[in-house]
């Protein structure tokens, strides 16, 4: 079941902020919606959110999250209300991306993300999307 891209970015805020007490910028939480897509259309074969992720000037983009949070500029962004609960699998998948990644900055995740092939085979800029077929085939790969 795919989840909306709002939900699952509002979960990782939850998670990253109950893990570590810390606030993450828009940029970082772009970057960690990424990874989890990645992830997630790798191990269970479906997107774990429907919407697009563009190629973006610093890497990877989910243009309705970001818009969403987009008054925070570079600041923490808060969260306050319950996340939504993925089905046990997930949630254990989840929770690994979580903390493998949190564990970087903003920059270092956007470093990262543009020497990933996904990124670097999409032209850059609004409306170029990252298909689903190159984040399945690179984290794929990436699995242990």
């Amino acid at each position: 079941m795919a989840y909306s891209a709002i939900d699952i970015a509002n979960k990782i805020l939850s998670s990253v902020a109950s893990d570590s007490g810390d606030l993450i910028s828009n940029m970082k939480l772009q970057k960690m919606l990424y990874y989890q897509q990645g992830f997630h259309l790798a191990f269970f074969k479906t997107p774990l959110f429907e919407e697009e992720i563009e190629a973006w000037m610093y890497g990877p983009v989910v243009p309705a999250v970001y818009e969403h949070f987009k008054e925070y500029g570079n600041q923490g962004i808060e969260y306050k209300d319950t996340p939504i609960e993925l089905t046990i699998e997930e949630e254990r998948l989840f929770d690994n991306v979580c903390r493998v990644y949190n564990k970087y900055s903003a920059i270092g995740l956007m470093e990262m993300t543009h020497e990933e092939a996904p990124w670097k085979s999409t032209h850059t800029g609004v409306g170029q999307v990252i298909s689903k077929d190159k984040l399945t085939s690179f984290f794929k790969k990436r699995l242990k």
